[in-house]
């Protein structure tokens, strides 16, 4: 049969992340090209404890329909640990769950973006977020990062010059994949920005509790005075990831048009996730929990810096990140980057090449990135000495 695709889904390639883990699931090969978090991170005999006794007494709670907005004891906790831990959220603001951030992410753009609008991406950017922007048939303009965040010139030059540009898309904590923060004068400056060009803000923030090293940055959000900014987080990397419990905080009029998208999508988030993931927030050791992630991350990231000074000084640089999972690395020009990636695969490391991320795939780029989350140390030292020799 001769299948007549949409126009959104034909030209859509899937997520080259994905497929590096699909070939290389259940072989023998080491994933720096990951970005799973560790999985000794896991709360696993607590959440065995919390499934039993949720299963035991209230278990039609957990296996029944839920409202769309997500679990009232959930979204309050979520709530009020915004408001002091990131001080963010007003009284003009509403919170709701998703189905893991990724699902806020495309909720927002669903909501705003008509065929053939803009979005400002930071470029690279996540690869997720690129393709669900593609599938709905925005038009991206991708926008250089630098050191320290965003090229404010260049994305002024856009919000001047591209037509009907309707968010800008940033992470900017820890970004993947450079593993770049904004700092506090650029997030002030894009928020400013975004008030003079009357844009949205899409803050996407799944890595703010994994900061390891440096000052804590207000998230844009937290400046967020006319309700432009919509903030998307996640308990992927601080629960469980299979979970698919993520949430968003925008204000009521923007959230009361994602519920409505999201019921056409899944009804509602799954009720079981979201009822442990409120145990976790109300009944566990919280701050304890992500002290203990931050270290395991502090050192993870501590032995690759150490073994790539070591055996590749000189030959490879990277930004050294103060939190997240992800060091993002230049080749030395002499070394084409993709013929660099298919020989640390066939000698058994798997890295993610830097076109991937890319707005523009065409673009020049010679880097790649690698991950400290997913692998063990015994990997990630044997995985380090064989970049090397490659």
């Amino acid at each position: 049969m001769n299948y007549r695709f949409s126009d959104k889904i034909a030209a859509l390639q899937p997520s080259i992340i994905r497929e590096i883990l699909k070939a290389t699931s259940g072989k023998n090969v080491i994933p720096f090209s990951a970005g799973n978090p560790a999985m000794e991170t896991f709360p696993v005999e607590a959440i065995r404890e919390y499934t039993q006794s949720i299963l035991e007494d209230n278990p039609v709670a957990a296996l029944q329909y839920g409202v769309t907005e997500g679990y009232a004891p959930l979204r309050e906790a979520l709530a009020e640990h915004l408001k002091t831990r990131f001080q963010s959220g007003v009284e003009s603001d509403e919170l709701f769950v998703v189905s893991g951030a990724q699902q806020g992410i495309e909720l927002a753009a669903k909501v705003f973006c008509n065929e053939g609008d803009t979005i400002l991406c930071e470029s690279p950017s996540f690869i997720g977020s690129l393709n669900s922007f593609r599938s709905l048939g925005a038009k991206l303009k991708g926008i250089p990062m630098e050191s320290d965040g965003i090229d404010l010139d260049q994305l002024e030059q856009a919000l001047r010059t591209e037509r009907n540009v309707k968010l800008i898309y940033l992470i900017p904590s820890f970004q993947n994949p450079t593993g770049i923060t904004t700092s506090l004068a650029k997030r002030k400056a894009v928020y400013e920005l975004a008030k003079q060009y009357d844009v949205v803000v899409l803050e996407d923030n799944p890595y703010g509790e994994l900061r390891f090293s440096g000052e804590e940055v207000p998230t844009i959000k937290s400046m967020d005075t006319e309700g432009r900014v919509i903030y998307v987080g996640s308990f992927s990397k601080i629960l469980s990831a299979g979970m698919r419990v993520g949430y968003v905080l925008a204000s009521k009029e923007i959230a009361s048009k994602m519920i409505v998208a999201k019921q056409g999508e899944d009804v509602h988030t799954a009720m079981l996730p979201q009822i442990l993931a409120s145990k976790f927030m109300t009944e566990y050791d919280y701050a304890g929990h992500i002290k203990s992630i931050r270290d395991i991350y502090r050192r993870k990231c501590t032995l690759m810096i150490e073994l790539l000074n070591q055996h590749m000084s000189g030959k490879l640089t990277y930004h050294k990140p103060e939190g997240g999972l992800f060091l993002w690395c230049e080749l030395p020009p002499e070394v084409t980057m993709l013929d660099y990636c298919k020989q640390a695969a066939d000698k058994g490391v798997a890295v993610v090449p830097g076109t991937a991320f890319l707005v523009d795939e065409s673009a020049p780029c010679n880097s790649i990135r690698l991950n400290f989350s997913t692998p063990s140390d015994e990997q990630i030292i044997r995985g380090i000495e064989i970049l090397s020799t490659v």
